[in-house]
């Protein structure tokens, strides 16, 4: 896919300081990713930020579907594929980026994908889309919640984050067989955002008086 491991781990190393200074970032239960072997990460999203901070907050490489439109820039499109984006045309059950999300996994690589399809303008979590089950059906692999909180006053560009790793979830325990159908994959979506909510709740009445 054209991306560069060099260029994503300066990225890292250039971003976390700045990332710190602004967002006074706080990771929890990062040790909850898997140290190998492929799988979704899937996050609740509410800004352009996310993506950095949970690349930034683990170990691991982070692979991203992205909107289509951020590729009609040449250079741009170019720089956040080095980065791990590929496109993705939302609403039109792009089979495609499915496919290769699908094959990332397969090749051992950590899938992240916003359970809410685009961002949240209120910052409030929104009704799960289907596309993490569908990817985490068709692959029988784990899905990890994942919930970046934003702390203090919302309504500031650069509000403290708390990007919060829930454990995995096994393809069992979301209730996912090959051959399921459309109630199997709504029941496992909310069953992920219901992690994602409980997450985002303590780390609110914990670290929003901080």
């Amino acid at each position: 896919m054209g991306q560069s491991k060099a260029l994503y781990a300066v990225g890292k190393v250039v971003c976390r300081p700045i990332f710190k200074l602004f967002y006074r970032y706080k990771s929890i239960n990062s040790e909850a990713v898997p140290e190998k072997g492929g799988f979704i990460l899937a996050c609740n999203h509410s800004s352009l930020s996310d993506p950095v901070l949970l690349g930034l907050s683990q170990k691991r490489r982070l692979y991203f579907m992205a909107k289509i439109e951020l590729f009609k820039n040449k250079f741009f499109g170019a720089l956040i594929r080095t980065l791990g984006a590929f496109p993705v045309e939302r609403g039109a059950g792009d089979g495609k980026a499915i496919k290769t999300g699908i094959d990332l996994i397969n090749e051992g690589e950590i899938m992240t994908i916003f359970l809410e399809g685009s961002i949240s303008k209120t910052g409030e979590l929104r009704r799960p889309r289907s596309g993490c089950a569908l990817v985490a059906q068709q692959t029988q692999v784990p899905v990890v919640p994942a919930c970046i909180t934003v702390v203090g006053n919302p309504k500031h560009l650069f509000a403290r984050r708390v990007v919060h790793f829930g454990e995995p979830l096994s393809p069992q325990k979301l209730g996912l067989t090959v051959d399921g159908g459309r109630r199997e994959l709504r029941d496992a979506s909310n069953m992920i955002m219901d992690e994602i909510k409980k997450m985002r709740e303590k780390d609110l009445n914990e670290y929003r008086k901080g």
